[in-house]
């Protein structure tokens, strides 16, 4: 019997098992935080250079650097991928629930996306613990990472006490972070512990920092009368400036 010729299906179309499927590539953004990641849970941050970064991603330093213009921005990138985990994940069930078990659900969720990274994490924080520029670098990051995760809770942050709002979630994360890059417990209760005391702070905090705004709406909007007269005045404005009500139309309208 004749064997069967090599090539006698060559250029037909493969099916069933036939088919290697090749595997996804990582997208090079992705590949370079994962690289940072897996280079920061093995050794100090300060030895990491973004040449170990690149050659751990598998990219060249050119594509690195039309990726990063430095190894801190990578961790910009860790807080995007984090973001887009929890904002992808189906928050319909939340819809009903208390703005406060709705924020702890969702930073909870954060923490969750976070895991993986852990070690890395931990002796990252070690290491820039020390540093200002680096801890403000990181707040701005965190800013514009937690916008979004109150808004995934459904809460506001325009207005008046919008960013003081954003500025305490944050420290209110940062803090339980501490807590969480240490806690081995799988249930996580020191943890969750935590996070449900720091809203609970946060919550009182907003109440009196909304109190104050409100008690104070009167004297702001006198204050704003005084500076408006004090600049037609220096404009030659010859308008009566007793005439109508001198906080405006309606005070209330400045809380």
């Amino acid at each position: 019997m004749a064997k069967p010729s090599a090539t006698k299906n060559a250029g037909a179309p493969q099916t069933g098992t036939d088919v290697a499927i090749a595997p996804k590539k990582t997208p090079p953004r992705e590949a370079a935080v994962e690289a940072l990641m897996r280079l920061a849970a093995e050794q100090p941050w300060n030895d990491i250079e973004v040449g170990d970064i690149a050659r751990e991603a598998g990219l060249t330093l050119a594509e690195f650097r039309d990726l990063f213009p430095s190894k801190g921005a990578v961790l910009g990138g860790l807080a995007k991928m984090i973001d887009r985990k929890v904002l992808d994940a189906d928050n319909t069930d939340l819809a009903d629930e208390p703005t406060r078990e709705r924020l702890f659900d969702v930073l909870m969720r954060r923490l969750d996306a976070m895991t993986p990274y852990k070690e890395a994490l931990r002796r990252i924080s070690f290491a820039v613990r020390g540093d200002p520029l680096s801890m403000l670098a990181l707040n701005g990051v965190a800013l514009n990472s937690h916008r979004f995760m109150l808004a995934a809770a459904g809460i506001n942050t325009e207005g008046p006490l919008g960013r003081l709002k954003l500025q305490g979630v944050v420290i209110a994360f940062a803090r339980t972070v501490e807590v969480w890059l240490h806690d081995d417990d799988p249930a996580l209760a020191r943890t969750m512990a935590r996070l449900d005391k720091e809203i609970r702070n946060g919550e009182r905090f907003m109440e009196r920092a909304d109190d104050a705004r409100r008690l104070t709406a009167p004297l702001r909007a006198l204050g704003r009368s005084l500076m408006d007269r004090g600049a037609r005045r220096h404009s030659g404005d010859t308008r009566n400036e007793d005439e109508g009500n001198p906080l405006g139309g309606d005070p209330a309208a400045a809380i």
